[in-house]
């Protein structure tokens, strides 16, 4: 499965979230959500796994997260967001929410999981736990069996669990988690990594046989972006 979705062009702005997205973002994490759908099967009734990464920070993998994550609420699915990105989290701030405890202070055993446990933040059926304090060792909780614990504790509960996971080619984290996941989405920013970047992702990726469902395409040049737009806006005064 390697479809395109051309959104953003800037992992930082917050208008690109959930409600805020226009009619062509809505469609294109639409479209994402049901690609998920068929690519990902679970014979049993536990969550299917995502986990969410880019080569390199700024390509927008963590905006990527959130709104598949609030795609699939929205269509009636319950879904776990889990920020596993413990070094730069952004989504507590993206989602308007406090400064809370979060998966740090979990795994390294200072709070308990409904005290993390954000639940249907901005839209029924969205459960979020952030970040939480940096901590020195973001790759040792990552790798620990109270992660991996967790994930199975979760995963009876809901129908999808979305993991925002750091760069590839920045830290190894994500290669980590990758053994505890369905599949694999690569968010991918034009004109931002290079294509370096993006082999050596892939490579790092095949090395621990992580499965790789597809690419996210992000930050689509302005022509294709008007075009989409203008169509997008027609269609849905259908």
């Amino acid at each position: 499965m390697a479809k395109k979705s051309a959104y953003m062009n800037n992992e930082n702005d917050t208008s690109f979230i959930g409600e805020n997205l226009g009619f062509e973002g809505k469609e294109a994490f639409n479209l994402l959500r049901t690609n998920i759908l068929f690519a990902v099967k679970r014979k049993d009734r536990s969550a299917r796994v995502i986990g969410v990464t880019s080569s390199v920070h700024g390509e927008g993998k963590s905006l990527t997260s959130v709104n598949l994550a609030y795609s699939i609420a929205e269509s009636g699915r319950k879904v776990l967001l889990i920020e596993c990105d413990m070094r730069l989290p952004t989504l507590r701030r993206k989602l308007g929410q406090k400064k809370a405890a979060g998966l740090s202070n979990l795994l390294a055993g200072v709070e308990e999981d409904g005290e993390v446990l954000r639940q249907n933040v901005n839209v029924p059926g969205l459960d979020v736990i952030f970040a939480g304090k940096t901590p020195p060792n973001p790759s040792e909780l990552l790798a620990s069996h109270t992660f991996s614990r967790l994930i199975e504790k979760v995963e009876n509960y809901y129908s999808f669990i979305i993991l925002d996971l750091p760069p590839v080619c920045e830290v190894s984290d994500a290669l980590i988690v990758s053994k505890l996941t369905d599949g694999m989405l690569m968010v991918v920013r034009q004109d931002y990594s290079t294509s370096t970047d993006l082999e050596y992702a892939m490579r790092q990726l095949e090395y621990v046989d992580a499965k790789v469902l597809g690419f996210v395409y992000n930050g689509a040049d302005s022509k294709t972006r008007r075009y989409k737009y203008k169509y997008g806006k027609s269609y849905s005064k259908a």
